[in-house]
């Protein structure tokens, strides 16, 4: 049935401004943008009219964020779920050196909800972000490969 998982999307409000933060702080580089419309489109996504911007990030494993800028149907600006919200709440990112990254995007202005946390168990150090459109991200530092 299924033989992998080929991309998150995400609704992206301010396109430029997402481009920024994925690519220029987070590391992700552009593989595919296109701009999309046509019965086709409608009928995947059930409305009608549809007029929309997708590019396709790579992370450096090959692992694909697509982001969706509709130019019509436009829907809140930012997402309102918080960590305990029914449905998809965060995407999971390793990261090299999190103090390092918590530095950078702390400068850069990203809001976290906290430092850098070490797990109980010692395995990683963990926390939590708002990215564009107040998408949750968990950045991961594995520290212990057991």
């Amino acid at each position: 049935m299924i033989t992998a998982i080929r991309h998150t999307g995400l609704v992206v409000a301010n396109l430029d401004e997402a481009l920024s933060f994925w690519c220029d702080l987070m590391g992700f580089v552009v593989s595919k943008r296109m701009e999309e419309s046509g019965s086709h489109i409608d009928a995947m996504m059930g409305l009608k009219d549809v007029r929309l911007t997708t590019v396709k990030l790579a992370a450096p494993d090959g692992n694909l964020i697509e982001l969706l800028h509709f130019h019509t149907h436009p829907d809140k600006p930012v997402w309102q779920g918080q960590p305990n919200s029914t449905g998809f709440t965060h995407i999971a990112m390793t990261v090299n050196d999190l103090d390092a990254t918590f530095a950078l995007l702390s400068t850069a202005g990203v809001k976290f909800n906290a430092p850098p946390q070490l797990s109980p168990d010692g395995y990683a150090k963990v926390t939590y972000c708002r990215g564009p459109e107040c998408v949750l991200l968990e950045l991961v530092e594995v520290l212990s490969n057991e």
